[in-house]
C-alpha cells in the first residue's frame, strides 16, 4: 500500500478534480484522506480585493454588507461539500476517507499530513487572486509548515496555482 494523500478543500469536487486527482494517484493504492473547513476564515478587504480583481463589482459590495455566517450553517454547508466531494473521488485508490474540520484549514492539514504520514497534499481551492499572488494561500502556507510537496489545484480545472 502506498502513502496516503491527504487533500484540503473548500469547494465540492467534481469530475474534473476527479480527473486531477486520478492522475496524481495514477494507478497506486494510496489512501486518500479528504478534509473541508466548517469555516474558511476568509478576510472581508482580502474577498472584497479579490472580487474586484475578478470583476466581480456586484459581488465585492454585496459581501461587504452580508452578515457574518451561522456556524450551523457553514458546517451543514461543508458537510454537504464532503459528502459531495467523497461520492466524486469515490473508486480512486484504495479507499476515499474525509472528514469537516473544525480548526483552521492549514493546521487541520499540516497536522492530518503528520498524524497520517502521506507523503503529499493536494489543496484544492477556487482562484484567490490576492492570496495567491501574495504566496499566503492555503498550499504555500502549508508547503512552509510540511517537509512534503503541496499541489494547489483550482477547483473544476486542471490548473495549478503557484505555491
Amino acid at each position: 500500500m502506498s502513502d496516503p494523500i491527504v487533500i484540503l478543500t473548500e469547494e465540492p469536487l467534481g469530475a474534473d478534480d476527479r480527473l486531477n486527482i486520478e492522475r496524481l494517484v495514477d494507478g497506486a493504492d494510496s489512501t486518500l484522506l479528504l478534509l473541508v473547513p466548517a469555516n474558511t476564515e476568509r478576510h472581508l478587504l482580502v474577498d472584497f480585493l479579490e472580487n474586484l480583481s475578478m470583476l466581480d463589482i456586484a459581488k465585492a459590495f454585496r459581501d461587504l454588507t452580508s452578515s457574518t455566517p451561522d456556524p450551523g450553517t457553514e458546517r451543514a454547508q461543508a458537510a454537504e461539500t464532503l459528502a459531495v466531494s467523497l461520492e466524486a473521488l469515490s473508486g480512486l485508490g484504495s479507499g476515499v476517507t474525509g472528514e469537516v474540520v473544525d480548526v483552521r484549514p492549514v493546521d487541520a492539514l499540516v497536522a492530518k499530513v503528520r498524524d497520517s504520514g502521506a507523503t503529499q497534499a493536494v489543496v484544492i481551492t477556487r482562484p484567490h487572486a490576492v492570496a495567491d499572488t501574495f504566496h499566503t494561500d492555503w498550499a504555500n502556507k502549508a508547503q512552509d509548515q510540511l517537509g512534503v510537496p503541496v499541489l494547489h489545484l483550482y477547483a473544476g480545472s486542471g490548473f495549478i496555482g503557484d505555491s
